[in-house]
């Protein structure tokens, strides 16, 4: 259990939530766990699969505290609604901003700032740690270039702009990437970003892992009640999460990049877990899947610092945080967006 920005973060699969008066109470093997006062909260995330009373469900919806039902692995199920939806005033808040060119643009630059400045801090980290290993002039040059677009990414008011220093980056950021697989460079080399199919061992293990990580910023966007298909960075189109994208863009080096990296270089992953079709498609193999899915929950786990509220919390807690802030931005509870910046 989690107390976390007046939301409360169920995380045991087993737990039941009841009602006892005012209070939600959490339950686990048909014992009370803990008990949290109502009143005191905005919001309740359980990721169990027992669910909650319809008594609970009734008083949150009374009382506009949104209750939300994920999986185990953060999948969004559902969310109670009563018979009026406070979220309404909060997406017509972020439709409004998102038909909004300059307005977006801010929202937008914050998480191109993150992405960067994580991209940065990564290229660093590595340089440090394996510098006898390494190229470190070559890290340094991309490390520096990378700095040099951040401040001119915190000044861009036009979108168009802002995704040229994206472009600007993401290039100098992926010009080393290859430098950053420190073993088995037979089998897994990265030449460019490639996808729809990737077309090797790393971009195949790349695309997995930006499709979990999507799916986790999703769920964590319409558990605050954000529409995850209205993006400020992403425009518009049928069937694409734009919200989730550009939520998942500060997050894909410290959670999805370095993760690949470390199944790489230790040796969790190895050639003989891919497959090469006809057309040049590289793709995981179904036990590969498995152990990589097995070590993104085991990840998930992990417990980090949050740079900005200074609390502990799992990685898997990081896009909820951020949905949450992104979501009190909009709200006007805060002046600007607070990124993730790993640290």
């Amino acid at each position: 259990m989690r107390h976390l920005l007046n939301t409360l973060f169920v995380t045991s699969e087993d737990a039941y939530l009841s009602l006892d008066g005012e209070n939600v109470v959490v339950n686990r093997e048909q014992k009370e766990f803990a008990r949290f006062p109502l009143h005191t909260l905005a919001g309740i995330i359980s990721f169990s699969y027992s669910g909650a009373s319809p008594a609970l469900m009734g008083a949150c919806a009374k009382r506009e505290v949104a209750l939300t039902f994920c999986t185990p692995r953060g999948r969004f199920l559902a969310r109670a609604c009563g018979e009026s939806n406070g979220n309404v005033l909060l997406r017509r808040t972020q439709y409004r901003i998102a038909d909004d060119p300059a307005r977006s643009c801010e929202i937008a630059r914050n998480f191109l700032f993150g992405k960067l400045y994580n991209a940065r801090r990564s290229i660093e980290r590595s340089r440090r740690d394996h510098a006898l290993r390494l190229d470190t002039e070559k890290l340094c040059a991309a490390s520096d270039s990378i700095r040099d677009l951040l401040p001119a990414v915190l000044a861009e008011t036009s979108p168009e702009s802002l995704r040229g220093l994206e472009g600007v980056g993401a290039a100098a950021y992926f010009g080393v990437f290859d430098d950053l697989i420190l073993n088995r460079k037979e089998d897994f080399y990265f030449h460019g970003r490639n996808r729809r199919p990737p077309l090797d061992n790393v971009n195949a293990m790349l695309s997995f892992a930006y499709s979990l990580l999507a799916n986790d910023c999703a769920s964590a966007l319409e558990s605050v009640g954000l529409d995850s298909y209205v993006g400020f960075l992403h425009r518009d189109r049928p069937g694409r999460s734009s919200l989730a994208l550009d939520l998942m863009e500060e997050l894909r080096v410290c959670m999805a990049d370095r993760f690949v990296l470390t199944l790489i270089n230790n040796r969790v992953i190895s050639g003989a877990d891919f497959e090469k079709r006809e057309s040049g498609a590289v793709l995981m193999k179904d036990d590969a899947r498995k152990s990589f899915l097995r070590s993104w929950q085991e990840r998930k786990k992990e417990s980090i610092t949050h740079p900005y509220l200074g609390e502990k919390m799992p990685w898997g807690l990081v896009p909820y945080m951020q949905a949450l802030l992104l979501a009190r931005h909009l709200r006007g509870d805060l002046e600007a967006y607070p990124p993730f910046l790993w640290k």
